[in-house]
């Protein structure tokens, strides 16, 4: 396909010490054929994402979930909200200039738009511990590397979840065969697509 073959040949041709320029390319591709994407792809994706996602015994055992607000497209995890509010913390982060928090969930009449014009949860920020985080992203491999929205705030706050599952979310053609990244960005332990669950062994810590 087009997109594959211009994510090969950008990974192949561009020299180690472009690597944000490497990134940023790879973004511009994926995100233009997710923002392409009809509501019924969409729709069907992210339902069948969502239903491999609630089987795993980390979900059903996770008692603290942070998930995070779609923007372009990204696979709707807003259902959870609505199915698990009442058994589960729900959290939301909020991006600040130095970094990320998590908020709880208590309803939309506590959500306001917030740094990037994303609804944010206005409640105090949580500080105990998580056990499962969903994590966006614009692409994925199957070592686990993640090419997040760009603002490295997943990859700073996610670095000190010791504890927690991380889960990465995405479409079929999310995964692709490398990733552009440095030491500094973060692994998933999991991705969850429409058509497979990949479990990455080298960072799975026994999940």
């Amino acid at each position: 396909m087009l997109f594959e073959s211009n994510i090969k040949q950008l990974l192949q041709l561009l020299p180690s010490h472009k690597l944000q320029r490497e990134k940023n390319q790879v973004r511009e591709l994926l995100v233009q054929k997710r923002r392409i994407m009809s509501a019924a792809d969409r729709a069907e994706a992210s339902e069948s994402i969502l239903q491999q996602l609630q089987q795993m015994q980390c979900f059903r055992e996770a008692k603290t979930i942070l998930i995070y607000y779609p923007v372009q497209n990204e696979v709707d995890v807003l259902p959870l909200v609505k199915r698990y509010k009442k058994e589960k913390t729900i959290l939301f982060p909020v991006s600040h200039r130095r970094g990320m928090t998590v908020h709880p969930y208590a309803g939309n009449e506590h959500m306001h738009r917030g740094k990037f014009g994303i609804p944010e949860p206005t409640t105090p920020a949580y500080t105990g511990q998580i056990d499962l985080v969903i994590v966006p992203a614009v692409a994925f491999d199957e070592k686990g590397r993640r090419l997040g929205r760009g603002g490295g705030y997943y990859d700073r706050f996610i670095k000190k979840q010791t504890h927690a599952t991380l889960i990465g979310v995405g479409y079929d053609f999310q995964l692709i065969e490398q990733v552009p990244s440095s030491r500094h960005d973060q692994r998933v332990h999991r991705i969850i697509l429409p058509s497979q669950t990949i479990l990455v062994s080298s960072v799975e810590r026994g999940r």
